[in-house]
């Protein structure tokens, strides 16, 4: 049987993984299915879950900060810009930023669950092998 991968990513790696792939998928949404902010708040959340997963135990609080910047940089190709403008693009940000908060503060908060469920488990770790040492 074989096994799923378990990479473990620095605190720069899960970064570069959450930022890379959420702007990628900004942008394939952005092709494919007319800039729909819904598709793209739904294919968020399995990005919050591989980052929570795969960040290494020492950086963990790195994926909660992560998360809700990589949202807003992939919401760059999705958000609508009106006339192309500067002012327009930041209008269409900050809008689609408003309206589509749910799934970001869904996704963060995905994403401190799991990191918390195993910051706890590392925790309890230590103290079982201190007191198997002990």
């Amino acid at each position: 049987m074989s096994r799923l991968p378990n990479p473990r990513l620095t605190g720069l790696g899960v970064g570069l993984f959450c930022l890379v792939l959420m702007l990628a998928l900004g942008s394939l949404v952005s092709l494919l299915f007319g800039s729909s902010l819904t598709v793209y708040g739904v294919l968020f959340l399995p990005v919050c879950v591989l980052t929570a997963a795969w960040v290494r135990r020492a950086d963990l609080v790195t994926a909660v900060i992560i998360v809700p910047i990589a949202f807003a940089l992939g919401l760059l190709p999705v958000a609508d810009g009106g006339g192309g403008g500067t002012g327009d693009r930041l209008m269409g940000l900050f809008t689609a930023l408003a309206t589509e908060a749910g799934w970001l503060y869904g996704g963060t908060l995905v994403t401190g669950v799991i990191v918390t469920v195993r910051k706890v488990r590392q925790m309890r770790r230590r103290v079982a092998r201190n007191r198997m040492a002990g």
